[in-house]
């Protein structure tokens, strides 16, 4: 086909203002081009946050987003959404390592952040970068019992009994599982101690495992196992105490037994930054961080049975809580990595007690 000068340069032209309006898309309100520092996507409008948490800050969840969402639009005129996702929190580290992208990470212990990060996911120094050493909320490892509590249930010691039925979950997927056990371990320890003089492992290997002969079943997650409970399976459960807290406040009639020792309980969150910087959502990922550690976010917490990390709110709360006689936290097992090799590993106590059982 002969094409003539005059179309020709009609072709030009158009081909000229094609390319004109693709720059004109790439760039953002002022004219930069639409990437930040790490060179992903930023979005300019509405904007959604992933959220990749563990099953028991659910509830609080539901009131903490919206408060976040109204809090940002104020600042910023910006809406954001949420899409979310509440798993055990093992569960949850995996899917994120093994790349369900999440932005941010609301997990019940560091060990799971460490996985996230070890797969290349987080790559700042997340417990440096809020204060709390990155922690969120803290508890701490009870008993729950049926109203009135008819066992007479009053410490670890009575979990061995013949016929106490035993509810805690699987610590192959839930965070609050190895709260569980290592507050269970940590009390044998304790126990040890004040027979022996000094820590005995293999006393507290056989505590534990006298505690999980009468384990009736190993659930999910925490809040599966707190389920079963609240469906007649079981005698006591060992749980958060923000788990029972919540579940009195509605009205369920449980009893409460704070062990003589027990653990303090540590929640960790973090910007997940590949896949913040790969979504273009970093600015409003870390300011939600920083919101988890605000006094109006601490305080409703808080109302969710969680005692607060902020140092104000919690000496404005104290009196909520019974303070254990002897509170104890993962630095007494030697801190996580050594907890992780200790108990967890395959050849750990726990597997032990599963083999000998």
């Amino acid at each position: 086909m002969k094409i003539n000068r005059s179309t020709s340069q009609r072709m030009l032209v158009l081909l000229l203002a094609a390319v004109m309006l693709l720059v004109v898309a790439g760039c953002g309100k002022d004219g930069q081009t639409g990437e930040n520092e790490a060179g992903s996507t930023v979005q300019d409008g509405d904007v959604t946050l992933v959220i990749g948490a563990y099953s028991v800050v659910k509830d609080a969840f539901a009131e903490l987003l919206p408060a976040f969402q109204a809090y940002w639009l104020q600042e910023t005129g910006q809406k954001v959404t949420f899409q979310e996702s509440y798993e055990a929190s093992g569960t949850q580290a995996r899917a994120i390592a093994g790349g369900f992208e999440a932005d941010v990470a609301i997990l019940a212990m560091e060990g799971d952040l460490d996985k996230i990060a070890n797969a290349g996911f987080i790559t700042h120094d997340w417990k440096a970068a809020q204060g709390s050493s990155g922690m969120i909320t803290n508890s701490i490892v009870v008993l729950g019992t049926r109203a009135g509590n008819p066992l007479g249930i009053q410490d670890w010691d009575d979990l061995t009994r013949k016929g106490v039925k035993v509810l805690y979950p699987n610590p192959k997927t839930s965070g609050g599982a190895q709260w569980d056990i290592n507050a269970i371990y940590g009390a044998g320890l304790k126990q040890s101690e004040v027979k022996n003089g000094i820590k005995d492992p293999d006393y507290a290997k056989s505590f534990l495992k006298s505690v999980h002969a009468n384990v009736e079943s190993l659930d999910k997650s925490g809040r599966a196992s707190m389920a079963a409970f609240e469906y007649g399976v079981g005698d006591v459960i060992v749980t958060y105490e923000n788990e029972l807290l919540a579940r009195i406040k509605k009205g369920v009639n449980y009893d409460i037994v704070v062990p003589k020792s027990t653990i303090l309980i540590e929640n960790p969150a973090a910007v997940v930054d590949k896949n913040a910087d790969k979504h273009g959502t970093r600015k409003v990922a870390e300011a939600f961080i920083s919101y988890l550690h605000s006094e109006a976010a601490q305080r409703l917490f808080v109302e969710h049975g969680f005692r607060a990390v902020d140092e104000k709110v919690a000496a404005d709360t104290k009196d909520r809580y019974t303070v254990p006689e002897e509170l104890f936290d993962i630095s007494y097992l030697g801190g996580w990595p050594e907890v992780r090799k200790n108990l967890y590993s395959k050849k750990g106590v726990w597997y032990q007690v599963l083999a000998d059982l």
